[in-house]
């Protein structure tokens, strides 16, 4: 019941309600209604009262100097007031710590709603083959040594090993790789993967869980457990202001006399500025930050972003696009790139595998007429076999086209080994046992990711890539964009140890956005998913979204942040030097409670105002010295 009263009195528009109380207990007596000071009882009680509540349930639940809070302190410059019978100076120390919790409040609330969409891609059933025969059970009934029949577009239930058949695995969900994996027999496959074509026969080796799906989701949720509140400064500074000002007040009454002069102390000692100085500040660079399409779920993500040293990127749909497209086209026959391009997507117009899609898909859009085929057949895992005006094409992989008689020449090879060593994929046309040509493919790179990895640098920031990958395409991508330290063939396991590696150095900031990024993102000091094309279990799972998924505003979001801790540095720095000279003016006895008050709250106004321009301050990308335009 306390409790709910509580809260009542400290939502805003009680808050509002004391405040206007307040403003007319202070002008109704300086236009002869003296008892309007009277009306400033309404703030004691609706303002005053959440602050107690807070004080004393400090004092009851925290443990050593965390008893002492700046709640304490405020409250007992209110009661003191009241004792001496300044009501106005009461309820104004009130008044501006409830607008201060309040305003952090709002900059600091987070969703939690991406751990629900997490579980909800668990399998709830399995396909088991028992006695010869086919029986659907519920997931959670797949035991070890189970044999289990997943078809095209299922989704796996648990980990296990392919035991008949093979097919391509969407992975995407646990490595965020763009491509299918190719899977055979004695391969393992993980559970919440996606089976994309051919119909497999799996063992099961890790279920319930111990399957790879639960460990991802325990890690989000273990990650989210080590994500502590932020004390407010305020507080931390408490633990010395609150016997501070109790000493000067002491010592201001006994050696003048005059308790008055106790009483001002406590009240200009209030750190109301200090309290009001953080959440005004974080509010203005978040409404900035929405300007630029970056939403930041709360103050302390902005607070710990300011002191980040590393920040570490994935690569699919992050640094890159996600989507594959032709890189190359390389004859090795008598024909050209556009013949050879046309040859591609006429015999992979009905494949339904994205590597195929994708060389149809340019060929649609440079407007190539495609031949008719009469006969297709599509192997998964390896390629295609087409029939096109009599003559057979087969397309694939080179062991693959190896199988039906075709060998690749020296000069072939020779390309084959340098599109690999770029991490490319590549399928090979071939005809009459000879190789006619190589189509390549490679997801695509952000033409912004060169110069925000140079921005960085220049703010003083280390790029690192984290990706499941392999090592080959990682150091393809990062050696075109500048960044030097690279972890490739990483599981989501993998990168969030490698995270705690990387936090021994210094703070650190996790960008992605995929599923299985959503780990990663929890451990990481801050969290930044790309939002447009990212999964909403990143985008949650995340302290900050790039609403545009435009990656040049990382060292953007970096310029805010160290201009927002900066900004809160200088107005705590400007609120101590305000309360300095006020704690000496009021033991002069020039200031009183009241006039202390109007002293203390011009202050305060006066470090809003500081932070809230930080809220128009405009940012200038920044280019490494000596290397301008190269990273």
């Amino acid at each position: 019941m306390i409790k709910k009263i509580n809260d009542f009195l400290a939502g805003w528009p009680m808050t509002i309600v004391g405040g206007l109380f307040l403003l007319a207990s202070f002008v109704l007596p300086r236009v002869g209604m003296p008892w309007g000071e009277q009306l400033a009882w309404v703030c004691v009680v609706i303002c005053g009262i959440p602050l107690l509540y807070l004080a004393i349930w400090r004092i009851i639940h925290n443990r050593g100097i965390a008893k002492i809070s700046s709640a304490l302190l405020i409250s007992m410059a209110m009661v003191a007031a009241i004792l001496i019978g300044d009501l106005f100076a009461a309820g104004e120390v009130a008044f501006i710590m409830e607008i201060g919790a309040l305003l952090e409040d709002m900059t600091t609330a987070r969703a939690r709603k991406g751990l629900k969409k997490l579980i909800a891609l668990t399998p709830e059933t399995g396909r088991v083959i028992r006695d010869g025969k086919e029986i659907v059970i519920p997931a959670a009934q797949i035991r070890r040594g189970d044999t289990l029949r997943i078809l095209p577009g299922e989704t796996i239930p648990v980990d296990g090993v392919i035991t008949v058949g093979e097919t391509s695995v969407d992975q995407s969900i646990m490595t965020g790789e763009s491509l299918p994996v190719d899977k055979a027999v004695g391969e393992a496959v993980f559970s919440g993967t996606i089976n994309r074509f051919g119909s497999i026969d799996m063992e099961a080796t890790e279920v319930g869980a111990d399957s790879s799906l639960s460990k991802l989701i325990r890690m989000v949720q273990d990650a989210d457990k080590k994500q502590a509140p932020t004390q407010r400064i305020a507080d931390k500074w408490a633990s010395w202001l609150v016997p501070v000002a109790l000493l000067i007040a002491i010592a201001a009454w006994l050696t003048t006399g005059d308790v008055v002069r106790g009483v001002t102390v406590l009240v200009v000692f209030c750190p109301c500025a200090l309290v009001l100085a953080t959440p005004t500040a974080i509010m203005a660079a978040i409404g900035q930050a929405t300007k630029h399409g970056v939403i930041v779920k709360s103050g302390e993500a902005l607070e710990k972003m300011g002191k980040v040293k590393t920040v570490a990127f994935d690569k699919t749909g992050t640094l890159t696009y996600g989507k594959l497209a032709i890189s190359d086209l390389i004859p090795l026959a008598d024909m050209d790139e556009a013949e050879l391009l046309r040859l591609a997507a006429s015999a992979e117009r009905r494949s339904e595998h994205p590597l195929g899609r994708a060389i149809v898909e340019k060929a649609n859009g440079d407007g190539v007429e495609l031949y008719e085929v009469s006969e297709f057949k599509m192997e998964a895992g390896k390629g295609v076999k087409a029939v096109i005006d009599g003559q057979t094409y087969c397309l694939g992989s080179e062991p693959y086209l190896t199988e039906h008689g075709i060998t690749l020449s020296d000069h072939g090879r020779a390309a084959l080994d340098e599109l690999r060593q770029a991490g490319k994929a590549s399928v090979l046309v071939g005809c009459d046992g000879a190789v006619l040509g190589i189509v390549a493919l490679s997801d695509t790179l952000r033409p912004e990711a060169k110069d925000m990895v140079a921005e960085l640098k220049a703010l003083g920031t280390r790029a690192v890539l984290l990706t499941g990958d392999n090592e080959k395409a990682a150091a393809y991508f990062t050696s075109r964009i500048g960044i030097d330290e690279v972890h490739a063939g990483l599981l989501p396991e993998h990168k969030v140890k490698q995270l705690g590696a990387l936090k021994v150095r210094g703070p650190v900031a996790m960008i992605g956005d995929g599923v299985n990024d959503a780990p990663a993102l929890k451990t990481a000091d801050v969290g930044v998913a790309m939002g447009a094309m990212g999964s909403d279990i990143a985008v949650e799972a995340a302290d900050v979204a790039l609403m545009t998924d435009d990656v040049s505003n990382i060292p953007y979001l970096k310029w805010l942040s160290n201009a927002t801790v900066n900004t809160i540095k200088l107005a705590i720095t400007l609120s101590m030097c305000i309360n300095f000279v006020a704690v000496t003016l009021s033991v002069l006895g020039v200031l009183t409670p009241t006039t202390g008050a109007l002293v203390h709250n011009a202050g305060s106004c006066f470090v809003v105002l500081l932070a809230a321009l930080l809220y128009d301050r405009k940012y200038r990308k920044k280019q490494c010295k000596g290397k301008r335009g190269r990273p």
